[in-house]
């Protein structure tokens, strides 16, 4: 039964209200710092009024094409099953390619590992932008730079300390700050552009083509800085399983993207007004903190305020992305697992993973300190997010040609420009790495490295273990033959190949001297779609008398729990005697002849070692459960 059309449009309001709370906050703070460190790059002869209006014709046409007509429009059609991001596409791309194309793996890897990096930057580079304001207001001019670091750390401190207590009681004011600062950032760009209505010339695309051909390298630098603008377009997507398609579309086009346009407008009118006062004294113009001098002097402390609000808002939103991105990755087999911790009775997506939070926070504290200020920082940024993009684009290529079955010749015409656009920005970004941007390619690199450890070395570990291992049939056969004492109850053998006997079968035979009357050899899937319904995600197939196989199917957005699905089949967990789930605990050793380098093993073993108990990741109850401990020589 469907809502009137007033219930539907309050949903739709709500919906849309917070979208701009959680999926605009990356962006939205990017006023704070992406104008000023891109005339940076240009000003050091002082800065001229080609330089201001070009600048932001870049700024303004980065933001038409990268967001409004890529993200917004096009890869925002891209859904899998409603969810969105690089970890949605590689999935989606794998169903389309049927899982045979090594690059879509790779891509996938190199996207999450980028993001990483990303949400280590974020946090501490929009934080500090945001406290810095103070020295723009009069009496703080002279305030010591570690009096600033020590306000960002506290903040950054405090922010990730309370994440283990849930965000699903502040969150409801993430949509209201975020639309205040948006109206403000419109507000203060309107006030600005009547002081010097000519800013409007940025509109044309002619400026930002002429700034580019009569600077040089320096013009790529800026181009660098000038992508700034468009970080965070990437919650676009990937926040689509919360909020939809319509209300993200809705609040970009209808308000985050004028608010935007109009502040950039505002600040860059700022510094024409400022320009033609200083060639009137004959002076040239410095460079400045041209989003907090918008402010009048008795407004600024209230929007330096408001502006480290919207920056813990932004950085919320992309630790909680940090978790999602994780959870993801865990369930697509691209990383151990790790403890995850429901915060929310009522909303499943509200997760906490404190290995994750403790790490970024290590990061973001090394980079806070290591850089002392946003200008320093904001090198580090472009690259994770244009090597993010890169990817974006790549993957959005296969899945129209393979899934969409577009022609791939239209396909790649219409392609082409967004990734010549994104190789662009990328290009641009590369040339700063040795001011900082150095620090998401290692970060990134680490990653990459780990999701490679863990993939070779589960392969590595299941090919084996089923070397090492006996064929289930050829056990059920030889079982028939000489039957063990049967003991009542239900035993559950967790394996990651239904065709092998597993390890903790054999030992239970060799130690115990016993079967159960009902044994279920259970592998647990993830598919390529986010959910599987409950209805559809178990598949029993009887081997013998005593034993059958089992599949579960989650999607990688689905919640396990085995014991409750397992019991919707009639019978298999209510049997006489009860039901116990038998875990092999495999200790990695180093093998005479190894199928890995030495050093992988190493690392895998590390991986393997301390990733999370997988009964408490399968919901399984402690006082259920037998583990059986075997090792593997890698």
């Amino acid at each position: 039964m469907h809502g009137t059309p007033n219930e539907a449009r309050h949903s739709l309001a709500a919906l849309t209200l917070g979208a701009i709370g959680v999926v605009y906050g990356d962006i939205g703070t990017s006023p704070l710092y992406a104008f000023r460190e891109a005339l940076a790059q240009s000003a050091a002869d002082g800065i001229s009024r080609g330089e201001i209006i070009g600048i932001l014709s870049l700024a303004l046409w980065a933001l038409i094409i990268v967001v409004t007509l890529k993200y917004v429009l096009f890869l925002s059609r891209m859904d899998n099953n409603g969810e969105g991001g690089v970890l949605s596409l590689m999935a989606l791309a794998k169903r389309a390619t049927g899982g045979q194309w090594l690059i879509v793996l790779l891509l996938g890897a190199v996207g999450a590992a980028l993001f990483y990096g990303d949400a280590i930057i974020t946090p501490a580079l929009s934080v500090l932008s945001a406290v810095e304001g103070l020295k723009t207001i009069h009496g703080f001019e002279g305030m010591a730079e570690p009096v600033i670091l020590g306000v960002a750390i506290g903040i950054l401190v405090v922010l990730f300390g309370i994440q283990s207590r849930g965000t699903a009681a502040v969150s409801v004011l993430f949509g209201p700050v975020c639309a205040v600062w948006f109206l403000v950032l419109a507000g203060l760009g309107l006030w600005h552009i009547a002081d010097a209505p000519e800013i409007l010339t940025a509109f044309n695309p002619g400026n930002a083509v002429a700034f580019m051909t009569s600077h040089g390298t320096t013009g790529l630098f800026v181009l660098g800085a000038v992508f700034l603008t468009v970080t965070g377009a990437e919650a676009l997507i990937a926040d689509m399983g919360h909020f939809g398609r319509q209300p993200i579309q809705l609040g970009w086009v209808t308000f985050v993207w004028p608010a935007l346009t109009l502040n950039y407008l505002g600040q860059g009118a700022l510094a024409l007004k400022g320009l033609a006062i200083a060639h009137a004294s004959g002076h040239t113009l410095a460079n400045a903190d041209w989003f907090f001098l918008m402010a009048p002097d008795a407004l600024r402390a209230p929007l330096v305020v408001l502006a480290t609000l919207a920056t813990i808002i932004a950085s919320q939103a992309v630790i909680t992305g940090a978790y999602s991105l994780t959870h993801q990755a865990i369930a697509l087999g691209l990383l151990p697992r790790l403890t995850i911790r429901q915060t929310s009775e009522h909303q499943i997506g509200q997760i906490y993973m404190p290995g994750v939070n403790w790490l970024l926070l290590f990061g973001v504290l090394v980079l806070v300190l290591n850089f002392r200020s946003s200008s320093a920082m904001a090198a580090a940024y472009g690259i994770a997010v244009t090597g993010t993009m890169v990817v974006t684009t790549c993957l959005s290529f296969i899945i129209a040609w393979r899934f969409w079955r577009w022609e791939p010749i239209w396909t790649g015409l219409l392609i082409a420009p967004f990734l010549s656009l994104d190789l662009f920005f990328f290009g641009a970004n590369i040339l700063r790495v040795t001011e900082g941007g150095w620090v998401p390619l290692l970060v990134a690199s680490l990653m990459g490295l780990i999701i490679l450890t863990w993939i070779k070395g589960r392969q590595a570990a299941l090919e084996r273990s089923s070397e090492q291992g006996i064929m289930l049939s050829d056990m059920v056969r030889a079982l028939a033959a000489r039957p063990p004492v049967l003991i009542e109850g239900t035993a559950i053998f967790l394996t990651q190949d239904l065709d092998v006997a597993p390890s903790a079968l054999l030992h239970n035979l060799k130690h115990n001297k016993a079967l159960h009357r009902q044994n279920v050899m259970l592998k647990v899937e993830t598919q390529t779609t986010p959910y599987v319904a409950s209805c559809d995600r178990l598949e029993i197939d009887p081997v013998a008398e005593h034993f059958m196989r089992a599949r579960l199917r989650y999607g990688y957005m689905d919640t396990i729990d085995v014991p409750s699905d397992l019991a919707r089949q009639e019978g298999l967990l209510s049997a006489r005697g009860g039901t116990s789930f038998f875990v092999g605990r495999s200790v990695i050793r180093q093998s005479t002849k190894p199928i890995l380098p030495r050093w992988m093993t190493f690392l895998y073993g590390i991986l393997h070692r301390n990733a999370a108990d997988p009964t408490a990741y399968f919901s399984i109850p402690p006082n259920r459960v037998i583990e059986l401990g075997s090792q593997i020589e890698l």
